[in-house]
């Protein structure tokens, strides 16, 4: 028995060959011995597959087939379809090893160096696909993603006036009548606007109680106003004065301007001065000023920079070199019909706590869709590209020809003689008018830089520092900002002018100032 047990059988050695069976030979005997296995998911107690496990047993063995159905059919390609002598070969081989080789420098940046450019970047593509066209699906029915407002333009409403060059120009007047008005403002809108702006959100009984008459006009090829064929500075602060005078504003009124608008109220400081500089003066809220104004020094070129979202900087860029390029960027934003965020369509980036929660408020949004509708009317490219151009290039003027200063006449000989034994003429040029700035200081449109600048080259000049304001909330949707706003430029509220007297004691008022 004890050989037996020490060498093995020839049933032990056919048993080891087979699967076993359980059966077992022992002195002579056969015993049978059932294996004892556990399924995965099978309980001890011999609880039944769960419907979960099926199904993921199920689709466990779909893919098994699945993957080994994709290898039979690669290996069939690979066999009939692009060996040396199949018709695709010979028609495709050669141009496919051609542009394999050009594209072999991707190796050195993106894939290992036994990778074939074609094949790696063909998987590559159909993953992103795959990618997009899941989000896609994803996204189509998401209620949390806005949906996009397309732009509507509304029908002609504005009063228009005839320029001596024929073309027309549209305004907008607020307030008080003009034969009531005790004060006139006018106010070019900024970048991206339109006459409807004004001082956003400012109510009428405000106006009347300071006897205020505000008038707002279409920059040239904006809202209703007709395109200028050769736009500039000079000849923006003369179209302001053809509308004072087609208005019957015959006297002494105000200018205002807001961010990029400033730059023609700037303007009208300068080419305008027999009318200007004897006008009550100017309000300008966050002003641009230009980045190559020639006193201005590199280090407040530097802050204003640093300020600016890196798209800013882009359309800065392109409006000084390469302004037709500015053409794609507006047709895919503010041109394409659709309504976006201020910030985008505007390359800027707001203050952290008020403005990003005013372009929030549904009034703002109202007033920021309408104003755009406006100004996009036109539909024309042209005047978007000029206006951003006149923006950074060369204004005609600078800021220190506004300041105040006294020229004396010692031309000529005779002149020269006069200095001599008497004291020479001397008279002060300028603007001799105040000029009240309102500067946010969390801005990051117009930062605070700029307003530095003006300060140190305009010494006159009253600088108002608004602390945790940005670019639009102290001058958007503020009816305390806009009272304080009047009481600054105007003083105590006189209402409006009510009688034959009224109006003689502000003729003879405005011709003594």
């Amino acid at each position: 028995m004890s050989e037996i047990n020490g060498s093995r059988s020839w049933r032990e050695e056919l048993a080891s060959l087979v699967e076993d069976t359980g059966l077992r030979y022992t002195a002579g005997s056969f015993e049978s011995k059932r294996s004892e296995f556990t399924v995965a998911g099978d309980s001890p107690e011999g609880e039944s597959e769960s419907l979960k496990d099926q199904v993921q047993g199920f689709l466990k063995a779909w893919g098994e087939m699945a993957m080994e159905l994709g290898r039979g059919c690669r290996d069939i390609v690979q066999q009939s379809l692009v060996t040396e002598d199949s018709f695709i070969v010979q028609k495709l081989g050669g141009p496919c090893s051609e542009v394999s080789k050009r594209l072999s420098f991707l190796n050195d940046y993106f894939l290992p160096e036994d990778r074939d450019p074609v094949h790696s970047w063909t998987v590559i593509l159909l993953v992103f696909v795959i990618a997009f066209a899941v989000l896609g699906v994803n996204t189509k029915h998401d209620s949390s993603i806005p949906r996009i407002k397309k732009a509507f333009i509304h029908p002609p409403s504005a009063s228009r006036v005839l320029l001596p060059d024929g073309r027309h120009m549209a305004y907008h007047e607020l307030g008080v009548p003009a034969d009531r008005a005790r004060f006139s403002l006018i106010a070019p809108h900024s970048f991206l606007s339109s006459r409807l702006a004004g001082i956003p959100g400012i109510k009428e009984p405000l106006l009347e109680e300071f006897g205020v008459r505000l008038v707002t006009y279409d920059l040239p090829g904006f809202g209703e106003s007709d395109p200028h064929p050769i736009r500039n500075l000079n000849s923006s602060a003369l179209e302001m004065l053809y509308l004072a005078n087609a208005i019957g504003i015959n006297d002494k009124f105000w200018v205002l301007g807001h961010s990029s608008g400033a730059m023609h109220t700037w303007a009208a400081l300068r080419y305008i001065p027999d009318r200007i500089a004897g006008c009550l003066g100017a309000a300008m809220f966050a002003p641009m000023v230009n980045l190559d104004e020639r006193r201005m020094t590199k280090e407040e070129r530097q802050k204003t920079w640093e300020k600016w979202v890196t798209r800013r900087k882009l359309m800065h860029f392109f409006a000084r070199r390469f302004p037709r390029l500015l053409t794609y960027f507006y047709s895919q934003t503010f041109l394409s019909g659709k309504h976006g965020p201020i910030n985008k369509w505007l390359a800027v980036s707001l203050g952290e706590k008020k403005d990003k929660a005013l372009v929030l408020q549904p009034k703002f949004e109202e007033f920021w869709h309408r104003d755009v509708e406006e100004s996009i009317r036109q539909r024309n490219v042209k005047p978007f590209i000029e206006e951003a151009v006149l923006q950074v290039s060369n204004w005609g003027f600078s800021l220190t020809d506004l300041r105040v200063q006294k020229k004396c006449s010692r031309k000529g000989i005779l002149p020269w003689l006069k200095s001599m034994y008497s004291q020479a003429e001397c008279e002060l040029t300028g603007f001799l008018r105040p000029i009240h700035i309102w500067q946010g200081m969390e801005d990051e449109v117009v930062p605070p830089s700029m307003t530095d600048y003006v300060s140190r080259i305009l010494a006159g000049a009253t600088v108002h520092k608004l602390q945790n304001e940005g670019h639009f909330s102290y001058f958007f949707f503020c009816d305390e900002c806009h009272r304080q706003i009047l009481t600054t430029l105007f003083g105590s509220p006189q209402g409006p002018l009510n009688n034959t007297l009224d109006a003689t004691d502000s003729a003879t008022a405005t011709a003594t100032e």
